[in-house]
């Protein structure tokens, strides 16, 4: 080949794809190409001499001129094998570095005329000392690397040529293809070892940070395995001792339900902490059965779950009025909520407190509010608890100790947004166990519930997205301090009008679903359910006229049962038949004008009521007898009316001895049932002026308000409760005190219609129209505090 040196020649040309051959290397090479197995056939049949060259895409199947690089390895054929698969295994042997002049014009093969490049010989002490420091950093990448054998560096050490020695460590090295290239185009022997250096200095800081990168992995999956191999240990011997699978499998599904459980840091911190505790117990111990039902606690709070409000206010108030007639107040809250949410997206929850009889629907206006929000619904009663820990927890140093029901309510939500109804709120009690109602304060507190802190959980669970409703039948019985931490909502009794209006609507079709009646095979007229309302309950809720409606589904059933395709009809002359006679009277209160009974109206926690005070004049020595179970402040209310009776005795026509020569019994009948409170003083007054002067009361009449010693009347409460009483008792005219007239807004027309309502400020304004006959012993003129109109008499509001 000496005199072709610098002679371009014409050669096959086999491209590589991820291969690059350098002279004086040897190496296999499968060929499945036509166009490279007809340049082998070529090359045999020559001088056995092809140009070997790299493509620069690996993928490309049919490499253009622009795809393979210009420089390459004029290669000996040493060997051909045909394999079975079709494909032909060559053994080359690179010689010499070629450059491509051009490409001849050849359809069958690839063929060009190539230009060999020689490389020139030098013996300069820097190549010397380049070939040192290239040989001892390949001994370090050999030390570090587990891709070259050590056996290489022994071959490598023996090469004196300082190209062919930076040729044969770049084919070692894991390079990309565009860097090999890189140092087989380098012809300057010089060049070419200051860039095998330079790559071998990366490659050798590659591998350092690899190294340690592998170490750390090492170290964690070593600890890994570690733990792994001791608690498989652990439950081997545990087996063995017939601890079956024993604390480890339980260990191993709390930490994969940890995993998948949504909560706080802190949380997830405490319970990881909890269940390495529970890891080191043995098996036997007690406390590691509380720290198992700690965790399970921990584990099953919705600390993040929530459910997404429907904010929709016409749907709301689609499904309220679905459930419930009436009750506006309530559901004007709810949806004040709503609008209120839809502006500002994030607000507390509201602490409601329904206050009514029973009977009202307040336990199920906040199932009907749970729904209308598309929020989970939780009742707890609140009747009857006493004791603190019921609220807060025990401490988990106590047997069987468990969170307070607030907690537990909020694990059987499985939200932490729910509506939470707080029922029976006022009939909690207190004894040496501590004041549940104290422990309540910070529950029903919007500024402090979002750290609300349980006994048992020990951790701040937030209840500040939870809407609280809480109910009760009096204010009065509630603390002061948990009173003024809710938004009190008045549900009064229903009227005569309401009750017909729900019965119609939706207790005949409820217990009609109940008691598997047919719509067609039961109709109860609007007659019937009046005669019901008014002759058989007495009440301001439905809760009784629901067992009524009940009462007459059951008994029509069974007729019905007996005889099959009976079609029911109950009109009001045959609800006796069904449901047996009369049990109240409706009507008047009296049938013919007393003289010494007036009818007061009292309001009860079930509601307004009418009862008759009685007094009888009989000759003795100047006592006062008071019966019928009165409390302290109704005695007094008597003797406060006693004593202006007393004082105006002679306007009144009344001899002024007359409480030395006589005997003063005060009685209000039902003496079963505890009286109290101060609203029935003109009642006592007039019906003990009635006595004495011996006029009638007229039976039309009630009244209601508190007496001073002068003869003012007073405000007093439940005014709303008292009317819808005096309405049911068939009463035309109610006497009420003169600072009562704002409420008459909240009596409903219905009633307000049918009755006459006068504001008294002066107990001589209540003889005058509760008085039968000419009243003509009032000489003193009444109180200036009173407002008349043109022709003197008190105003009268219809």
């Amino acid at each position: 080949m000496g005199p072709n040196r610098n002679r371009a020649r014409k050669l096959p040309l086999l491209p590589l794809r991820g291969l690059l051959v350098y002279p004086s290397m040897v190496l296999h090479l499968d060929v499945g190409r036509e166009k490279s197995v007809k340049a082998l056939e070529r090359a045999m049949v020559e001088d056995s001499l092809i140009l070997l060259c790299s493509q620069s895409e690996i993928n490309i199947e049919e490499p253009t001129r622009e795809d393979i690089y210009r420089v390459g390895t004029i290669s000996k054929i040493r060997q051909m094998l045909k394999l079975p698969n079709g494909t032909i295994r060559v053994l080359v042997e690179g010689i010499t570095r070629a450059e491509i002049v051009e490409f001849a014009a050849n359809d069958e093969y690839y063929e060009v005329m190539v230009k060999e490049l020689h490389e020139e010989e030098t013996a300069a002490p820097e190549i010397h000392a380049l070939m040192r420091s290239v040989l001892s950093q390949f001994e370090q990448y050999i030390n570090l690397s587990k891709k070259v054998t050590p056996e290489t560096m022994a071959a490598v050490m023996d090469i004196d040529q300082p190209g062919r020695l930076a040729d044969v460590i770049c084919s070692h090295l894991p390079l990309k293809i565009k860097d090999k290239q890189e140092i087989l185009e380098t012809f300057g022997v010089r060049e070419r070892l200051e860039k095998l250096l330079a790559m071998l200095n990366n490659e050798r800081e590659v591998l350092e940070l690899e190294r340690k990168i592998s170490q750390r992995v090492k170290k964690q999956m070593e600890k890994t395995q570690k733990e792994y191999y001791l608690r498989e240990q652990m439950k081997a011997i545990q087996k063995e001792l017939g601890d079956k699978e024993g604390r480890a499998g339980e260990v191993e599904e709390l930490r994969s339900q940890l995993e998948e459980a949504q909560m706080p840091d802190k949380v997830r911190e405490k319970v990881e902490k909890e269940i390495d505790r529970l890891e080191k117990m043995p098996a036997t111990s007690a406390e590691g059965g509380v720290i198992r039902n700690y965790i399970d606690w921990l584990l099953a709070l919705p600390w993040t779950n929530k459910t997404f409000d429907d904010l929709d206010i016409h749907n709301a108030e689609v499904i309220l009025n679905e459930d419930h007639y009436g009750l506006e107040k309530p559901k004007e809250r709810v949806l004040e909520y709503l609008a209120v949410q839809q502006l500002v997206k994030k607000l507390k929850g509201p602490i409601l407190c329904l206050v009514g009889p029973p009977g009202v629907g307040k336990t199920s206006i906040a199932r009907s509010i749970a729904r209308s929000l598309n929020r989970k619904f939780i009742r707890i009663s609140l009747g009857g608890v006493r004791d603190e820990a019921e609220i807060r927890g025990h401490r988990r140093t106590y047997v069987g100790a468990m969170p307070g029901r607030v907690i537990q309510g909020m694990k059987s939500a499985g939200t932490n947004n729910p509506v939470f109804l707080l029922d029976e709120i006022d009939k909690m009690a207190m004894d040496f166990r501590g004041d549940p109602a104290a422990a309540l304060l910070e529950v029903l507190d919007p500024e402090q519930n979002s750290t609300f802190s349980d006994h048992f959980i020990e951790l701040p669970f937030d209840l500040s997205n939870v809407m609280f409703v809480t109910t009760a039948n009096a204010v009065h019985n509630i603390p002061r301090p948990l009173l003024d931490r809710m938004e009190v909502l008045y549900i009064p009794g229903y009227t005569e009008i309401e009750k017909l209006q729900i019965a119609s609507n939706y207790l005949i079709k409820k217990q009609k679903e109940d008691h598997g009646l047919k719509e067609e095979q039961l109709q109860v007229t609007e007659a019937a359910l009046q005669r019901v309302i008014r002759e058989y309950t007495r009440e301001a809720g439905v809760r009784n006229l629901e067992q009524q409606v009940a009462s007459l589904c059951r008994k029509s059933a069974r007729q019905i049962v007996t005889e099959p395709g009976n079609h029911i009809v109950i009109d009001a002359e045959q609800v006796p038949d069904y449901l047996g006679p009369s049990k109240f009277r409706y009507g008047m209160a009296e049938l013919e004008d007393q003289i010494g009974a007036v009818t007061g109206l009292a309001w009860t926690e079930v509601g307004g009521d009418t009862l008759v005070i009685e007094v009888t004049v009989l000759p003795g020595a100047g006592k006062l007898m008071l019966t019928g179970k009165l409390g302290d402040v109704m005695k007094e209310s008597a003797q406060a009316a006693f004593s202006y009776t007393r004082s105006r005795a002679a306007q009144l026509k009344i001899p002024e001895d007359f409480h030395e020569k006589n005997d003063i019994h005060i009685h209000i009948p039902e003496g079963a049932i505890p009286k109290d409170g101060p609203s029935a003083g003109i009642t006592i007054a007039t019906a003990l002026i009635s006595s004495l002067t011996g006029m009638p009361v007229s039976k039309e009449v009630a009244m209601t308000g508190e007496i001073t010693l002068r003869g003012r009347v007073l405000p007093i409460g439940g005014l709303k409760e008292k009317s819808l009483a005096a309405h049911r008792a068939g009463i035309k005219k109610v006497l009420l005190p003169k600072e009562n007239e704002k409420d008459l807004q909240d009596i409903p027309d219905s009633v307000r219609n049918e009755m006459t309502f006068i504001p008294v400020s002066h107990m001589d304004q209540v003889l005058e129209h509760a008085l039968v006959g000419e009243i003509d012993f009032l000489t003193t003129p009444i109180q200036e505090s009173v407002n008349e109109d043109e022709s003197g008499s008190s105003r009268v509001c219809h």
